[in-house]
């Protein structure tokens, strides 16, 4: 019987090493066996991680047995903490049972009548137990039958072994893993000729290809000439044993580049042999182009200061061109038309409006988050426009406008829309340094829902197009020619395009560019019309119906006094202030003007400031309010209810007595047009 039972025992060891990855079938398999083996009934009860004894694994020859005798001998959650599995853990020998010695074991009710309880030590630690039983009465187990089963529970702790062996290899193996997934760095394992045989997810990021489509691909097919010579000279240095660190470009699956630093470490086989490379590649491009990104990030505080500098400037020059442009009028007043001294002052009157355009111009670029919309006639934009375009483009380049009278208003902030347009100017430039021609075109559009173009709104809409002659750009470029900070010149801040896209899409517009190289481009901006205009209001509610008394409020004397020079010949009985405090005393004392008018921005007080503080004492006083800065660039700062108007600086004698008359109601007053 000896050579059978030693076939037996390794056919066991054979079945329990074919499963040792299963737990579950470990302990299952060795219970069958010693049921057959010995005889009856056998289980196996093993503790889990926590210390507690995990649910019984139990057979019977008599499989109708098994269910009712694995719930007697079932231990599952509790302390190794009896009788007898404390013999058991200090005595690491069999227990043999029988009889009345049983009942400890099974509990008053059972059927069993002899037992043998064999220890299972694992990596020298009681791991739990091998139990057998017999239900004959009488029975007892043989000194033989106990070896045997010691044997069994041998084979079954070698495999228990092997099984927290390759669970602890498959968590290590997990670990690594994740770790491998989770770290930002990318992960390439390499071949000896540089074919990729593992990648990680970032890796798949930083190459623009999926992990799984990187396997069995060279990593040469992502590098320059200078690049692959490199690759070569470090595998070399690997070959011979010693790891290699250094930075190098990787070009995308899509075309970009992204700058990386690569360490490369040697691995070995089993028997010293060379068999490739493991890499850790760091995308260090952010950290390379952080001085770029700190240079655009400082040119746009430039911008902003030179916003706010142009705005101060353009205030001050309007300042000036009101004083300049009101005596030029007044001199054409008093000239003899046609002499010398008329023409000389009708030259200034032009040149004075020539600089009020150039400097509202300037003040609706630099000074934009007004928040005021308006509504602007596209034809009014782009003639405007036009010798910004001229000078934006230089003299190499030619300009071409195409639009009809009837193209339909939009409402928008006149300042972001004429940047948007210089913006979309500026490229175009850059895009035909040997020169070219610029062509601008204005038309209305009606789209229906669903109709239109991918991303257009639906209305009507106003469809402007600016298409140069340039260079053009690729697909991949025009891609991401809208994305902030994306320039293909490296002395460019990449915020043009971007800043229109920004401004067409917040007035709910749609941008859209067409471009192939050497074609040159087109953009196209689709912008909602305006809703048609209400009739005006036929008259202003709680205007006096005739204005006599007007009190003039203005920091700079010289403009105060032109004024005063401007309106006076038509009659009316001026006061003069040149500070706020002054003319709030005046009408706390008595003073009862008909009319204010005043700067909007002032030291100690603003001009709404003073108007709300003068009609605490006359209600309805009408304001006039004049200002350098457009009225876009002064924002909620100025509030123009039915009872004020605002007059922007330079203006002309005729404006101003026109916005007098409005206020008052009345056209009645005929002095206003003599001298």
């Amino acid at each position: 019987m000896a050579y059978p039972l030693r076939y037996a025992l390794a056919d066991l060891a054979l079945a329990l090493s074919r499963v040792s990855h299963e737990p579950a079938a470990v302990q299952s398999t060795a219970a069958r066996a010693a049921a057959d083996m010995i005889g009856d009934g056998a289980g196996v009860q093993l503790l889990r991680d926590d210390g507690r004894y995990d649910s019984i694994t139990y057979h019977h020859v008599d499989d109708g047995r098994s269910a009712s005798l694995s719930r007697v001998l079932d231990h599952v959650d509790q302390l190794p903490d009896d009788d007898f599995s404390t013999a058991l853990a200090a005595s690491r020998r069999p227990i043999v049972l029988a009889g009345d010695g049983v009942e400890p074991l099974a509990g008053e009710e059972h059927e069993i009548h002899s037992a043998v309880l064999c220890p299972v030590i694992v990596d020298n630690t009681y791991a739990g137990y091998l139990v057998l039983t017999r239900e004959t009465p009488g029975s007892f187990y043989s000194t033989a039958e106990v070896e045997l089963a010691r044997d069994i529970a041998g084979e079954l702790a070698l495999a228990c072994s092997s099984a927290r062996a390759l669970e602890r290899l498959r968590a290590s193996e997990e670990r690594y893993r994740r770790v491998l997934e989770t770290i930002p760095e990318g992960v390439l394992q390499l071949d000896p000729d540089a074919v990729v045989t593992y990648a990680n997810e970032p890796i798949g990021v930083v190459l623009g290809m999926p992990r799984s489509q990187l396997v069995g691909v060279s990593l040469r097919g992502f590098l320059n000439d200078q690049g692959q010579k490199e690759l070569n000279r470090r595998i070399n240095e690997c070959r011979e044993g010693r790891s290699t660190v250094g930075g190098t470009r990787l070009m995308r699956a899509d075309g970009s580049q992204r700058s990386v630093r690569i360490s490369m470490m040697p691995l070995m086989g089993d028997h010293g042999e060379f068999t490739g490379v493991v890499c850790m590649v760091t995308d260090t491009t952010d950290h390379i182009d952080a001085r770029g990104l700190k240079r655009q990030l400082d040119h746009l505080r430039r911008l902003d200061s030179l916003g706010q500098l142009i705005g101060g400037i353009s205030h001050d020059f309007n300042n000036l061109l009101t004083v300049v442009g009101g005596s030029a009028e007044m001199i054409t007043h008093s000239a003899e038309e046609g002499s010398e001294h008329h023409r000389l002052a009708t030259d200034i009157l032009d040149a004075v409006g020539t600089g009020r355009s150039l400097t509202h111009q300037l003040l609706a670029f630099g000074r934009s988050d007004g928040n005021r919309p308006e509504i602007i006639p596209i034809p009014d934009l782009l003639t405007d426009v036009q010798s910004l375009f001229s000078r934006t483009l230089g003299e190499h380049i030619g300009l071409d406008l195409a639009f009809g009278p009837d193209v339909w208003a939009v409402k928008a902030e006149r300042g972001p829309l004429e940047q948007a347009l210089v913006n979309l100017a500026a490229n175009a430039r850059d895009a035909m340094l040997h020169g070219g021609m610029l062509r601008v075109a204005a038309m209305n559009e009606l789209v229906e829902a669903g109709k239109g173009p991918e991303g257009v709104p639906p209305g009507r809409l106003v469809h402007i197009v600016i298409t140069d002659t340039g260079v053009g750009m690729t697909d991949e470029v025009r891609q991401r020619a809208l994305e902030p900070f994306f320039t293909t010149r490296p002395t460019a801040a990449g915020l043009g395009l971007a800043t229109t896209a920004g401004i067409v899409q917040g007035l709910g517009g749609h941008i859209e560019l067409e471009s192939e190289p050497r074609m040159g481009t087109t953009v196209h901006l689709y912008l909602p019309a305006a809703e048609d205009k209400p009739l005006a209001a036929s008259g202003r509610q709680g205007a006096p119906a005739v204005i006599g008394r007007v009190l003039i409020v203005e920091d700079q004397p010289e403009v105060a006094q032109l004024v005063q020079r401007l309106i006076e010949p038509a009659g009316y009985a001026i006061t003069v202030a040149t500070d706020t405090l002054q003319a709030v005393s005046q009408v706390a004392a008595g003073a009862h003007p008909d009319l204010l008018i005043t700067d909007v921005v002032m030291p100690t007080m603003t001009g709404p400031e003073l108007a709300a503080a003068l009609r605490t004492h006359q209600p309805h006083l009408p304001v006039l309010y004049m200002s350098g800065y457009t009225a876009a660039s002064l924002g909620p700062q100025l509030h123009l209810d039915d009872n004020s108007m605002l007059i922007e600086k330079p203006f002309t004698r005729s404006t101003l007595l026109g916005a007098i008359r409005t206020l008052s109601g009345t056209a009645t007053n005929e002095a206003a047009t003599s001298k």
